[in-house]
């Protein structure tokens, strides 16, 4: 969340910021909470004057006392007994202002960087870079990847709505091969890009989504158990950047890298039509994810690097892709600046997103309280940085779509030794 200090030393700024990401009610909100804030300070420089009136005054008592000012003493006593009970009232007002900013602050997103596009939606973003030849076939029709899976026996999606319901897909034979494959390949190019593989649990509870911004942001998009008040993650990065929620690190412990294997799960409400067919939007996925927590002058350019990571995954896969630079309206709540990586689907001729890397520079941080010691002993905020390296529904069609040829599917080169085999037929 944002901090009081960017909210109330400059207002305007911050409201001018947030109209980038079309977010209508950060006026109303910023002063709500410069309101609060003001009635926070009030209270609290009351209590503290009330506070020392106590200290003072019961220093005295005994003085008075000793020299035998019964009267005053006891005059005293009163009084001091009645700046308790005033103190006691204003500790729960105090209380109830700071839960009352929290609240407010947060309802408010992060702030876009400048080289953040205007933009409402997809439409608007910017296409930084695109690689790769789209794929052409001769002499047959290409089969979009659910009727690929169906063919060569790879993924039976009628059999997880059997078991689960729809977007639930049982993987078998090389389909769940190809599957165990790419988990093994995406966090092996994460190891040896430096990352410390984590393995955490799948549920959290709801200080770890309020800690990375899922609440309450999208608690409708999070499978909930209430009896026990957890959630299912929708992404690694929950559970993975919690692991430093309320921590103070030293300046040399940073960066930390961490990489992530999990199932993910997402209600997907209101997912329907053609766009969500196959493995195209599912409520359970496999991913890998890659989270960074890195001091304040160094993110951007690990931000960079993850970019690169990501790319280097996909040209090691021989995927068309391109890279596009988010506009603030297609931008998520908690990102200051964040880049999709899209795959092309030659069968269903269209772009596919499978990857999201974002900087969120201090907004995690300060919900989190993940903080550090500068090499001069002052504690700040630390930057967090996250990223899809790879999610594997989209890929895994591409990757059959793409490499389809009349006599069976193709497997990337970098993906052999890990399959077992070089095509499906």
């Amino acid at each position: 969340m944002l901090t009081l200090k960017q909210i109330t030393s400059n207002r305007d700024e911050v409201v001018r910021r947030l109209a980038k990401k079309h977010f209508t009610r950060a006026a109303e909100l910023i002063d709500q909470v410069i309101a609060l804030d003001a009635d926070r300070r009030s209270t609290q420089k009351e209590l503290d004057s009330k506070l020392a009136a106590v200290n003072q005054l019961s220093k005295s008592i005994g003085v008075l006392m000793q020299t035998g000012k019964k009267a005053e003493a006891e005059s005293a006593k009163a009084e001091t007994a009645q700046y308790k009970e005033d103190s006691k009232v204003l500790s729960v007002k105090l209380d109830e202002l700071e839960l009352a900013i929290r609240d407010l602050l947060l309802q408010i997103p992060n702030l876009p960087q400048d080289g953040v596009p205007e933009g409402t939606g997809a439409e608007d973003n910017v296409v930084e870079k695109q690689v790769g030849a789209i794929p052409t076939f001769e002499g047959f029709e290409a089969l979009p990847h659910w009727e690929l899976a169906k063919k060569y026996d790879l993924i039976d999606f009628e059999l997880g709505v059997k078991i689960s319901g729809a977007g639930f897909p049982v993987y078998k034979g090389k389909g769940a091969r190809l599957q165990r494959a790419l988990i093994n390949f995406f966090l092996d190019e994460a190891l040896n890009a430096g990352y410390l593989e984590i393995m955490p649990p799948t549920v959290v509870n709801a200080a770890s989504g309020y800690g990375t911004g899922q609440l309450p942001d999208k608690d409708g998009q999070m499978y909930h158990d209430a009896q026990d008040d957890l959630y299912l993650i929708p992404t690694a990065e929950v559970p993975v950047t919690n692991i430093y929620r309320d921590v103070i690190l030293t300046d040399k412990e940073l960066p930390i890298k961490n990489c992530a294997y999990t199932q993910c799960f997402r209600r997907e409400a209101g997912s329907y039509g053609k766009d969500v067919r196959g493995l195209n939007r599912l409520h359970e996925f496999s991913k890998i994810e890659i989270v960074r927590i890195d001091k304040p002058e160094h993110s951007a350019a690990s931000h960079k690097e993850m970019l690169a990571h990501v790319e280097n995954l996909l040209a090691k896969l021989e995927l068309p892709y391109r890279i596009l630079r988010l506009c603030g309206g297609d931008m998520s709540f908690t990102a200051a600046l964040c880049f999709d990586f899209e795959t092309y689907s030659a069968a269903q001729q269209r772009w596919l997103e499978v990857s999201s890397v974002s900087n969120f520079e201090s907004y995690q941080a300060n919900r989190l309280k993940c903080r550090y010691k500068t090499a001069d002993g002052k504690t700040e905020l630390c930057h967090t940085l996250n990223g899809s390296a790879l999610a594997l529904p989209r890929i895994v069609a591409t990757l059959l779509e793409n490499n389809q040829t009349a006599d069976g599917i193709r497997i990337p080169k970098a993906l052999i030794p890990y399959c077992g085999f070089d095509k499906i037929d």
